[in-house]
């Protein structure tokens, strides 16, 4: 398994730190390579009763000592391996796939990792076509509305099979998808919902960048 670097997130309480971790799964994609279930948002808090210290005492089948707890990284839980209880919720015609529960694997024969997962604190920068996780890009040719001062980028995705996910951390062929499929029927309501303002913004910037990106391109391979 893999955990992510802490990112800020806004909530009704306000700012605060959040992380997630991720597990391959034995089911594949047609190009070979595992799909991954990520958990829900965790804070970097131990507290008894936080959502993250439960998490762990599943994934290790314990509790946390006093001296673990007093010197806790979560790098000490990369590469765990784990049973998962997936559900799948299915809505708006799409299928939905949430972990119900983390238990140790106990079955002799844990499954290895592909190899071919990077993990995200690993991945560079996305140029043009994606976001970039490193920082948010500028108000010109970025995700980033110069008005609110809002990071498009953070947009969670409330539509689909990414639904749950930020749009930056969407894949480009991802973003694509949702601009052909779903951006021209959201922006032809009279009566968008607040969410879908946020993503049409978001994908709409995720376009300007591109095409920002593209034109600067063509310009460099201009012969003089």
């Amino acid at each position: 398994m893999d955990m992510t670097p802490l990112r800020k997130q806004q909530s009704q309480y306000g700012e605060r730190d959040v992380f997630k971790g991720v597990f391959e799964v034995d089911a594949e994609r047609d190009d070979g390579t595992p799909y991954c279930v990520w958990t829900k948002n965790f804070t970097p808090s131990l507290n008894e009763k936080s959502n993250f210290r439960k998490f762990v005492r599943g994934l290790l089948g314990r509790d946390l000592t006093k001296e673990e707890m007093a010197d806790f990284d979560t790098e000490s839980l990369i590469g765990k391996t784990a049973h998962l209880v997936v559900v799948h919720e299915h809505k708006d015609g799409e299928t939905y796939a949430n972990i119900a529960a983390c238990t140790p694997d106990k079955s002799g024969e844990p499954m290895k990792a592909s190899g071919k997962y990077v993990r995200v604190k690993d991945r560079p920068p996305r140029e043009a076509g994606g976001y970039r996780r490193a920082e948010p890009l500028k108000a010109e040719g970025g995700t980033r509305n110069a008005e609110s001062g809002n990071d498009l980028g953070a947009t969670k995705i409330h539509v689909g099979k990414c639904k749950g996910l930020e749009v930056r951390d969407l894949s480009p062929e991802q973003v694509g998808a949702l601009i052909a499929n779903w951006l021209p029927a959201a922006k032809s309501n009279p009566k968008p919902l607040a969410d879908d303002k946020r993503l049409i913004a978001a994908l709409e910037a995720w376009q300007e960048a591109q095409a920002a990106t593209a034109t600067k391109e063509d310009d460099d391979n201009i012969n003089y």
